[in-house]
Parts: C-alpha cells; structure tokens; sequence
C-alpha cells in the first residue's frame, strides 16, 4: 500500500518487476531496422535541422523578433527544436559526432540565454506577448513546449552528461512549480495539450527532486476538476468559455477528472501523452487504481476505435477521436504523432503488469502506423496516416506544424529501447530483429543475441552470452497474431504454454546455451468488427506484425476496388 498525496488516502500497491532496457545497450545489425536507424542518424536529424533553420525555429532563441517583423515564433515552436535535441541527444549515445555536438552546444547556449532571470522559457511569450504569459492554458502551448524542452534536456544529461540543458529545465521547472498548484496563491491550472506530465517524470528521474513528481501528479489529478480552469481563465481574458472553437473540454481530455473518464475520447495525441503520463504516476506511486483506469481507457481504445494499422484518430477536424467503431479509411486521421504516443504508452503499460496484449499493439503500431510516418530515404513524411488514398496523399519534407517530423527522429534515434526488459532475476525479449541486447539481472551481464530475419521469417535464434552459469527466468514473446509455434533450447523442444503473450524459462542458463523460437507465418485475413460500417466486405491481409496494402501502381489499369478474394481461399 501508498500514501497518495493527491487523493490524501491509502491505496493498494502495483506490482513493479519489469525495468526498460536502454537504448544504448541494444545493438540492431539486421536488414530491417539498422537502415531506418542509420537513415535516421544521416539523414533525418540533420534534414529536421536545416529546416528548423530555414523556417526560423532556430533564430527564434536569439529573441531578435520585433513588433511588425514577418515569421513571428509559433506558441509551438519550442517543442519543435527541443524534439530535435533529443533525437541528436539520442544519436550522439549511440555515435558520437563532433560536429552535432558542437551544433547541440551552440543551439543550448541561445536557449540558456533566453531564459528570464525568473526561469521562464518560452520565445512566442518573451518575443511576441509577453503580457499574456500563463494567460491562456487552454490553447497557450506553454506548458506542452516546457515538457518538451525537460525530455530534451534529460536526453541530452544522459547522452552526454553535461547538465547546461538540464539546469535550465531545472530552473524552468522551479518556475512552474511556484506558479502552479493547490497552495494559496498559485494557479489552479494545467495544460490543455499534455506533455508536461510523463516529461517531470523523467526529471524526477534524472534529478532524484521529489517535487517535480508531486507536480506531475498535480497536473494530472487536477485535470477536469471544477469549477473548471478553462472556464475560468477565459472570463478572465473577457471571453465566453462556450466559444471554444471544440465546444467540450473532451478534446483535451479535460471533461471530467482523470479517475473518472470512462474511454478514450479528443485529440488523440493529447490522449496518448496523458495516458502515458497517468501510467507512469500509477508505476511511480504505486496508485492500483490509476492503472485500472488506465486498463478502462485502454480496453476502450483497442477494442473500438482503433486502426488495424495501430492509427488512432479517426477525424481530422479534431485530430481525433469521435465515436465507438466510427474507423473510416479515406478519412481517417491516424496521426503519425498518435501512433508514437501509443508506442510510448504501450511500453509503459507492458512494464506496470508484464502483459503481452501491450507489447502486441506497441509491435502493430510500430511496424504499421508509425513506421509508415516516414520514407525510407528518411527526407519525407505522413502527418496525417489514412488507410485509403485515390493517389492524391503523399509524404512531405516539411510542414508548418512539425510534430510529426520531430517524433519521428526521437523514436527511430531510440527504438532499440523497447525491445527488451530486464527483472532482479528475469530478461525479457519483446520485439525481435537481429543484433543484441546486454541485460543486468542478478548483478551480472546477460547478452542475449538474436539471430533473424524476422519481419520477414518467423524463426528467432537467441543465443545467451553469460560469463558463467546463471539461474534465471527469461521471457519470450510470442505474438498473438501466431497460432502455430515451437520453441526448442539446446535443439530440444519445450512444450510450454504461452501465458499472457509470453513464453516463460526458468533454469539454469550456461554461455551458450541456444533458444529457437519458431514462428508460424502465414498470410492472415483480418476482419473488422461488424459495427465498422466502412469496412463492411472488405478484409485486411496481415503477414507477421506487417498489415499489407494494395497500391494502384502495382495494379495497372484495375480499379482497386474491384479486386476481391474468392471465399473459397479464405
């Protein structure tokens, strides 16, 4: 049991076995996922650079801005820049270059000297309204360009271990923390576009301030309380609260307190961030019913509103959610931002109960709904991700709002990191590609390297590196998209029993010793629920984790709608 702070009671305690394996200890060599990343590291980082440039995102921090100049810097300019230092953060730990280096130190030192003697950080309110600072919550951006900026710092402490980035998110979160709150005197509010939330986490984690985690807690368990804040600050600003360009509070997720939302519901992205967040307070604190609902919330999502690619958002006039088995093809939304989102809660919902159902969508919507974001030569990309297209959508270099870009050097500059976890006396395998992973359990090194062609071939050889023998359990996945395995250690086959997505190995390991995971790979038919109404007749085909499409360029002249499947195959 824990005290929590918020709710001012008792509550039951989580079980807490599973810990992330970092990024900088996993190594991918295979055919699959090394060139995306090497894409990434050449490619990629310094494209989002040069276009930061080149639309003033980087001169933004110099605050040389005036009054009637054209280009005034954007409420979400900040977050932009700070997703690229992550993604350079992330890509100096794994190879170190001096010339991004050099580029990271330059780029801190305009943000250092940005920053007011106060700790406020944000160059739209410093350079273009500086009377309005913490005026508008509801649509201001502050907050989420804030958390941006602390992931970006912590990244970039971690990297490199120089603490300049750090410091000035220390002091920004200082900032914000005596202005917000539920003592006298401070504000009562909190971000209409979360971010801020899962990012004071990780600076809880970098710093060990146990502040930055009460304010987390703050942010979320203060969300949709009332009278409610939104309402509040727009009277303030002499405006009708029933103005508001989405009506309800629901866009934001902010219609009723976190404990009690019901489903999924907003801008998806906005959700996935939340989400994430309230599942790292629920691992954190050890709040049981925090992850309950976040079990409701993700029950709700996986089993009526999301895409058999892992796209989530179904419209793009909220970027969004609307209702219960509302998935049309043309239309559909499915935000590359939202698929990263659901990445990252997916992970940390695998880590809270060790369930593979998570690892099965955070798997789908990587291979799928993420991965489809961006183009191989790594210079162009999806903001928005629909299923169907008549040849008129296509990937872009840029856009004026880059989220998307920048999420998706951060992720690819970190895959590594969501393909194993490690226990006190257990190593978990999650994603497979070949390369390896160098685990810590029992206080001793495990190397566990895998051997395959995996998306492609379903067989999986993992060899275990140990320096001498070493009893422990390791865990393996095996997807719920495969029927049909057979595991063998040593060449002799195991008949064990998949328990929640995992195969579950308890002995006493030798260096050496070899584990086959082989995997049934058949072309799938897919269906929708029958309450999808624009999928009616149709199918989806899935091979592995890969969900296939159909492209008119392949096709010739036949209209792809006319192509069908005789029921005798299926």
């Amino acid at each position: 049991r824990h005290y929590c702070l918020m709710e001012k009671k008792w509550m039951s305690t989580p079980a807490r076995t599973l810990e992330p394996v970092s990024f900088t200890q996993v190594r991918l060599d295979d055919p699959f996922w090394a060139p995306r990343q090497e894409a990434n590291r050449a490619v990629t980082i310094p494209h989002v650079y040069e276009w930061c440039k080149r639309t003033d995102h980087i001169a933004a921090w110099d605050l040389c801005w005036r009054p009637g100049d054209p280009n005034p810097p954007h409420i979400f300019w900040d977050s932009d820049v700070a997703k690229w230092i992550e993604a350079a953060s992330y890509s100096l730990a794994t190879r170190y270059d001096s010339r991004l280096d050099a580029q990271l130190d330059d780029l801190m030192g305009k943000i250092a000297g940005a920053q007011r003697p106060d700790g406020y950080l944000n160059t739209h309110y410093i350079a273009v309204e500086p009377d309005k600072r913490w005026t508008n919550l509801r649509d201001g951006h502050e907050l989420y360009c804030a958390g941006h900026l602390i992931e970006a710092a912590v990244a970039h402490y971690q990297a490199t271990g120089k603490r300049a980035l750090l410091d000035v998110a220390c002091r920004y979160a200082d900032h914000i923390d005596a202005q917000f709150g539920r003592e006298p005197g401070k504000k009562r509010g909190y971000c209409g576009h979360e971010e801020i939330e899962l990012a004071l986490v990780k600076l809880y984690h970098a710093t060990g301030e146990p502040r930055y985690l009460r304010l987390a807690q703050y942010f979320v368990e203060e969300r949709g309380q009332s009278p409610h804040y939104f309402d509040l600050e727009a009277r303030a600003r002499g405006e009708d609260p029933a103005q508001f360009q989405f009506k309800d509070y629901a866009y934001m997720q902010a219609q009723v307190p976190v404990r009690q939302q019901r489903g999924v519901v907003g801008h998806a992205v906005r959700a996935m961030y939340l989400y994430s967040a309230m599942a790292d307070l629920a691992r954190e604190t050890g709040d049981i019913e925090l992850l309950q609902v976040c079990e409701r919330l993700w029950h709700h999502l996986c089993s009526k509103r999301l895409y058999v690619t892992g796209g989530l958002g179904s419209s793009a006039s909220n970027e969004g959610f609307t209702a219960d088995y509302d998935l049309p093809d043309e239309t559909a939304y499915a935000e590359t931002c939202a698929a990263i989102g659901l990445v990252f809660w997916s992970q940390r919902m695998l880590h809270l109960t060790g369930d593979g159902q998570y690892t099965d969508v955070m798997e789908r919507a990587l291979y799928n709904g993420v991965l489809s974001g961006v183009s191989l030569d790594g210079r162009r990309f999806f903001y928005a991700n629909p299923l169907a297209s008549r040849g008129d959508h296509h990937r872009q270099e840029w856009y004026e709002c880059a989220c998307c870009p920048t999420n998706m050097a951060r992720l690819m500059g970190s895959v590594g990191g969501y393909f194993y976890s490690q226990g006190e006396t257990e190593a978990w395998v999650h994603l497979f590609a070949q390369g390896e992973g160098r685990l810590e359990v029992n206080g001793r090194e495990v190397v566990l390297q895998q051997i395959t062609a995996y998306p492609w071939d379903g067989t999986v050889k993992i060899k275990v590196g140990l320096s001498s023998p070493l009893t422990f359990t390791l865990h393996v996945r095996v997807p719920a998209w495969c029927e049909d395995w057979r595991l063998y250690v040593n060449a002799v086959s195991l008949p064990l029993t998949r328990d929640k997505g995992y195969l579950h190995l308890t002995r006493e390991w030798r260096p050496s010793d070899e584990m086959v995971l082989r995997m049934a790979m058949p072309v799938r038919y897919v269906y929708a629920h029958p309450n999808v109404r624009q999928t009616l007749g149709r199918l989806a085909l899935q091979r592995g984790p890969m969900v296939y499409c159909l492209e008119g360029v392949d096709h010739g002249s036949i209209y792809l709608d006319r192509i069908a499947l005789s029921l005798i195959h299926i």
